[in-house]
């Protein structure tokens, strides 16, 4: 009988030990395209320093976290639908999106500028930007150009790696897009001689929003909680400088 009873507890404890892993599962969605925040490794992993910083906050919360690639567009309709649990990609908060999701603290800010090539000059009192065609990436800095530029011949990218290799052949004259993003996937490499920066740095509350958070479902609650209880403990301790420190030489936190 002993023996039997003892059989039965560790079948239980085998049915169970995959529900409780599972439970203890999160997984989040980035582009995998947008370095130094996300980009694919040499070996072919996920990595960067949202990456890093989300397997911090995991292990804060003694969570174990994976990362899956998604393109932009499918980004909020993949998390309604439970594909995954989080999007961490360099998402702004803003007010049209907290209308179909919700956000963590925001845990970086972000401003945009232009890039164009050194021969280039951009017109920025033209509202057609003096007929250049521009590329840029879907959210806060398509919502930017629209707004203030509605003439302008613009062209939206799924992802940033096929938006540059077109400006860098000549097929567009000018980009748009998050300052750092376009720093370290452009201007510092070797497609990015003779670009450089153009105009001001550019963080229009009405596009840009509130800064960079962790998109969640509205439902998650809980899991909103423990996230930014994270992000602040990471800050405290020391954990997200470190982080930081490995990818920028100044603080993107912000305010």
């Amino acid at each position: 009988m002993k023996n039997k009873l003892l059989g039965l507890i560790a079948a239980v404890g085998i049915a169970l030990t995959p529900i409780v892993a599972a439970a203890a599962d999160i997984t989040f969605a980035t582009e995998a395209a947008y370095p130094p925040f996300n980009f694919r490794a040499a070996d072919g992993s996920i990595a960067g320093f949202e990456i890093d910083l989300g397997q911090a906050l995991c292990k804060k919360m003694n969570r174990t976290c994976t990362f899956v690639a998604q393109n932009w567009d499918g980004m909020i309709p993949g998390l309604l639908v439970k594909k995954f649990d989080g999007i961490f990609a360099s998402m702004s908060i803003t007010e049209e999106r907290k209308k179909q999701i919700d956000f963590t603290d925001a845990y970086y800010q972000t401003a945009a500028s232009f890039v164009a090539s050194d021969a280039t000059k951009i017109d920025f009192s033209d509202k057609a930007l003096g007929g250049l065609k521009v590329g840029t990436v879907p959210g806060v800095s398509e919502c930017y150009l629209e707004k203030t530029y509605p003439n302008a011949s613009i062209q939206v990218y799924q992802n940033s790696e096929e938006m540059f290799l077109d400006v860098s052949s000549g097929r567009l004259d000018a980009v748009f897009s998050d300052r750092i993003q376009l720093d370290f996937g452009l201007l510092k490499t070797e497609r990015g001689k003779g670009f450089s920066f153009q105009g001001d740095s550019i963080s229009d509350p009405g596009c840009f929003g509130e800064g960079v958070g962790i998109g969640l479902r509205k439902e998650d609650k809980e899991l909103r909680e423990a996230l930014n209880k994270a992000i602040k403990e990471v800050r405290d301790d020391g954990t997200y400088k470190a982080i930081n420190d490995k990818y920028f030489s100044y603080d993107i936190y912000g305010k």
